[in-house]
């Protein structure tokens, strides 16, 4: 299964990815975690150590020139370059750090980071965008394992051939206006691509705030609360890393992951 993750910055999206990615692991599930966004936190939160975190593939320009204008092709861009090779070269291991779930052995976890699209360092950002959308439909098209992917406030990275083929949007937003508005901008965007099928996450919010939404055009239909992890908020003065918490802070969590993959349908 394939699911992209977005929502404004700050309301716990980075956090939903990599607990998400360590619960399927550790049902036995080989998972793709893709850092998408701009803040590049995806492999903290996962307590991947910064001296072990996999170069963003938007800082290879080598790779960038290779791929996209190789040699021989009379500097002709490549519109669908090779990339099956990439996420096992530019990717890192990552802990799976749960108790395990049923009999199957834990699966792996890798995460990918793709980086920011610029051309602030000279660089062509079309060409750099080509190959992150390329790698990315790759994943999505092309390999069994899930995928979950980390994105900005937005679906740019997603071209509409490949966001046709993700199986589902999480809409992370914190129960107040401007990330409400901003949950229903993005939906409204995947929509237009063709991604119909939304679920809107609920986080930091009362059950009396999740029933109670304002009526706002374009937020999904399907609302889930994310029920609060006071032992997160300790544990991240000290930490970036949101995992390893305690058998009961993780018996909560677990129980709201099973049931959001049984309303996915899975």
């Amino acid at each position: 299964m394939k699911i992209a993750v977005s929502g404004k910055g700050g309301v716990g999206k980075t956090t939903m990815t990599a607990w998400l990615g360590d619960y399927l692991a550790r049902q036995g599930h080989n998972v793709w975690l893709v850092d998408a966004d701009t803040a590049l936190s995806l492999g903290q939160a996962c307590g991947l150590d910064m001296a072990e975190m996999p170069t963003a593939l938007s800082q290879r320009p080598d790779l960038v020139q290779e791929r996209i204008r190789p040699a021989g092709q009379g500097g002709m861009m490549m519109l669908n370059p090779h990339v099956s090779d990439l996420p096992e070269v530019l990717s890192a291991p990552l802990k799976v750090c749960g108790p395990p779930l049923g009999d199957r052995a834990m699966g792996e976890k890798r995460l990918l980071v793709m980086g920011a699209v610029t051309s602030a360092n000279g660089g062509c950002a079309c060409e750099a965008s080509a190959l992150l959308k390329a790698l990315l439909a790759h994943l999505v098209l092309e390999r069994n394992d899930w995928v979950l992917v980390d994105m900005e406030a937005g679906v740019e990275h997603l071209g509409r051939g490949t966001v046709a083929h993700v199986d589902h949007l999480l809409v992370v937003s914190e129960p107040s206006m401007r990330s409400l508005q901003t949950a229903g901008q993005v939906a409204r965007m995947a929509a237009d691509l063709g991604l119909k099928k939304q679920t809107l996450i609920l986080n930091r919010a009362s059950t009396g705030q999740a029933d109670n939404l304002p009526a706002l055009e374009n937020l999904p239909n399907h609302c889930v609360r994310l029920p609060v992890i006071d032992q997160l908020r300790e544990k991240q003065l000290h930490s970036a890393s949101v995992l390893g918490l305690d058998l009961a802070a993780q018996g909560e969590l677990d129980a709201f992951m099973k049931n959001l993959l049984c309303q996915l349908g899975r």
